[in-house]
């Protein structure tokens, strides 16, 4: 048997409740009618967006793009920076002041510190075989200051030790002053190859030359050519 609701009590309970059922009805009616008129109101607003744009197609599919990776810089050669490099370090100053170290004897002579005298007196007297020798007279400032750090360079990776280096007297040179003599040798005092030089004999150029004793290219010591 089915349960029963709490009894009526009388005809106003009743009403009431047929009052809210009708109320009840009334709103689902209205919310109903709501849905259709919106629903009609989209479907009629498609309609005339078809029409207007006319037929369509849809697109095809489009294949993802592949992400490429950037191109890698250009590679830098080695040999390039350590050419620039080198060239930095072997750049030669033509303001050097070599007054301090140049032994004020009879004929200018140059000795780095450690050197002893008997390796200049050496050098004037001849006991160094000359092995090379770079002519810079008739050059240019910047030509000359270029071969001799050439020659100075490749003469110390041969492995040889006594060069000349033939400057010229500058007889030639406005007011017939030694420009080029005095800047060989502030850019002699400046190449760490060098370690000492002298004015040549007059056999060898005399004042337009100069005897250089370049380092040993190994850990050698220090012995005249023959000794």
């Amino acid at each position: 048997m089915a349960a029963k609701g709490p009894p009526l009590k009388n005809l106003a309970d009743l009403k009431r409740i047929a009052g809210q059922l009708a109320a009840q009805r009334e709103r689902e009616a209205a919310e109903a009618a709501a849905r259709a008129a919106a629903q009609k109101k989209q479907q009629a607003e498609q309609s005339l967006f078809a029409r207007a744009i006319g037929a369509t197609q849809p697109l095809a599919k489009r294949k993802a793009a592949v992400a490429l990776a950037p191109e890698p810089p250009a590679p830098i050669p080695v040999q390039h920076q350590l050419d620039e490099q080198r060239v930095l370090r072997e750049s030669l100053s033509d303001e050097f002041d070599v007054s301090t170290l140049l032994d004020a004897d009879d004929a200018m002579s140059f000795r780095r510190p450690g050197i002893g005298t008997d390796v200049t007196r050496k050098l004037r007297a001849g006991e160094w075989t000359l092995q090379r020798e770079v002519d810079l007279h008739g050059m240019r400032s910047d030509e000359a200051r270029e071969a001799l750090s050439q020659f100075i360079r490749g003469a110390h990776r041969q492995g040889l030790r006594c060069v000349r280096v033939v400057h010229g007297k500058g007889l030639g040179s406005p007011g017939k002053q030694p420009v080029l003599k005095t800047k060989t040798q502030r850019w002699l005092i400046q190449k760490s190859e060098v370690l000492a030089f002298v004015q040549a004999k007059p056999a060898e150029g005399g004042a337009g030359a100069l005897v250089v004793l370049l380092a040993p290219a190994s850990r050698r010591g220090l012995r005249p050519a023959g000794s």
